[in-house]
């Protein structure tokens, strides 16, 4: 039988235990700094020697398949024998050397590692190893030598260079051709396969000579090398553990999603696969291969300490499931220390400005915090992504505007989602809410029937504009005291109960990560520029010194969710 290892379980640091089966792959996601690398390594070292010290890895435990005599004999397959002794030779693949000797030591001496056998069965695509593996390779003698090599593997097998060809295309438009009679090396080639004349094969001289016009794979960008050598790798060594650190190096967005769903379609049978990454759009790329056997980690730094947890993969399921969260850059959250969501790209526009100009003042002094803005596209779906990033151990905070309080099923889901208590607040916001429902609107009927109108009587044409249609729906929020309120937010309450219970309110949802815009919504914070959305905050992000006076209640609201 072919040995194998495989990794039973992984016990982080902070005491998280992940049970494997031998086939999963394991995807290691989080924020910079919080250890992904360092778990590779981890892993990785400790099979070596489970003495080996980590500060992500604690232990692992693993499974040997097969006794030292059959991997003597694996070995006596494909290892190159490089000297021997009497009753004894040295074994040489992959840059490591073993005797013949020694190999029943090295794989039954420990339970949980297996010594210096450890890189023929464990490798970690390292980000040196991404731009050199593809690299030409030394030639062999089909016949007989070992195969040592990713490349050799393509040689022998037309079927493998086929199948990464046609995934070098999908993502490049071009062909991947391995050079069969280039001397003592064999290189790679990018570009359209020649075709074969009558009476040619690859090794004739015409074919030679059109392969060689084009680019080889080694002079091109660090994108072609870096895709070629991690899918070369993952797809033909006979490591039955892999470790890719960062897969998506040098690649742009739908090449990275393209290489993620390619390793997890190509991983042979039977290798479990570790990929630690920092792209959602790797992690989108795996998800789409709809493998039940994927794990997803996300690490976390708390001071000098890396916590662990493992995402359900029903939470993941349900969510990837939602088109406008599968869409969205929402996992992209799963790569920050936190994220703010607030309802509408122009209030994450603003939020993120703000930060920035916060930061800018403080120079060089403290760390600018690792955020994410984003937004639901509506505060009805404001929860749901809340509650997705929270499933995801992702820390959150939450933006609304003040008519939030005018919907209970909005705000309470809200206070749920963030793992609040509902009758905390309860009685303060009935308070509240009553309090803006007993106000009369600014406008009477007769007063909006007349605005409606004339704007109806100034529109031109056969469709409402766009400018015409924003004022009648200004008009139609103005019928409501909760227009008003929206307008005016805190200030619109009448002093006393209703004020103080605000505050109490406020004060409560702050602790649970909810924060009401105090002013009513976003533009409350720049009075001095007409509009809503996008309009508004283009003119303020052009025309506003964010470090101005008039800015410094915006800096102060951000401040207290931003630290």
């Amino acid at each position: 039988m072919e040995p194998q290892v495989s990794i039973e379980s992984v016990n982080f640091s902070d005491g998280t235990t992940l049970n494997l089966a031998g086939d999963d792959i394991v995807v290691i996601v989080g924020p910079n700094n919080a250890g992904k690398s360092a778990a590779l390594r981890g892993i990785r070292d400790k099979l070596q020697s489970r003495r080996n010290s980590n500060p992500v890895i604690g232990a692992i435990t693993i499974t040997k398949h097969g006794t030292s005599h059959d991997v003597r004999e694996w070995l006596d397959r494909w290892a190159t024998q490089t000297s021997s002794s009497p009753g004894d030779h040295v074994l040489s693949a992959l840059g490591e050397h073993i005797s013949h000797s020694q190999v029943a030591y090295h794989w039954e001496t420990e339970a949980d590692s297996v010594l210096e056998l450890r890189r023929f069965f464990c490798h970690l695509i390292s980000g040196e190893e991404r731009l050199t593996a593809a690299n030409p390779a030394p030639n062999i003698a089909l016949g007989h030598d070992p195969a040592s090599h990713p490349i050799h593997f393509l040689l022998r097998d037309d079927s493998i260079e086929k199948r990464l060809s046609d995934q070098f295309r999908e993502a490049f438009g071009v062909d991947l051709i391995v050079h069969r009679n280039a001397g003592s090396r064999v290189p790679l080639y990018t570009g359209e396969r020649p075709t074969l004349a009558p009476g040619e094969d690859r090794v004739s001289i015409g074919y030679v000579r059109r392969l060689e016009e084009l680019p080889m794979l080694q002079d091109q960008g660090d994108g072609m090398r870096s895709f070629a050598s991690v899918l070369l790798q993952s797809t033909v060594g006979r490591e039955s553990v892999l470790l890719i650190d960062e897969p998506e190096a040098f690649l742009h967005p739908p090449q990275a999603r393209l290489l993620g769903r390619m390793l997890v379609s190509s991983k042979e049978v039977g290798r479990q696969l570790f990929i630690a990454t920092h792209s959602g759009d790797v992690l989108r790329g795996i998800l789409d291969a709809s493998k039940n056997n994927i794990r997803v980690v996300r690490l976390r730094r708390t001071s000098d300490f890396n916590l662990a947890k493992e995402l359900s993969n029903d939470e993941i399921a349900l969510l990837w499931k939602d088109p406008l969260l599968r869409n969205s850059n929402i996992l992209d959250g799963l790569f920050h220390e936190r994220v703010v969501i607030s309802e509408g790209d122009a209030d994450s526009r603003f939020y993120a400005a703000v930060t920035d100009a916060i930061y800018s003042l403080r120079g060089s002094e403290g760390r600018r915090p690792d955020v994410m803005f984003t937004h639901s596209s509506g505060a009805s779906r404001l929860s749901m992504v809340q509650q997705s990033l929270r499933q995801l151990d992702v820390p959150v905070v939450t933006v609304v505007d003040f008519d939030v309080l005018r919907d209970e099923h909005v705000l309470r889901s809200l206070i749920t989602g963030a793992g609040g208590i509902w009758t905390d607040i309860e009685a303060d916001w009935r308070l509240v809410k009553s309090s803006v429902d007993a106000r009369k609107p600014s406008m009477t009927l007769p007063d909006i029937k007349n605005a409606i109108q004339t704007e109806l009587s100034s529109a031109t044409g056969d469709a409402l504009s766009d400018v015409v249609r924003r004022r009648l729906n200004a008009i139609l929020k103005r019928a409501s005291p909760w227009g008003d309120a929206k307008e005016q937010g805190k200030a619109y309450l009448r002093s006393g109960a209703p004020t103080q219970a605000f505050e109490r309110m406020s004060t409560k949802l702050r602790e649970w990560g909810v924060f009401i815009v105090y002013v009513g919504e976003l533009e409350g914070f720049v009075r001095s520029v007409d509009g809503h959305g996008p309009a508004w905050i283009n003119e303020v992000l052009s025309e506003k010194d964010l470090l101005s006076p008039e800015l410094e209640p915006a800096r102060r609201f951000v401040n207290s969710f931003v630290p």
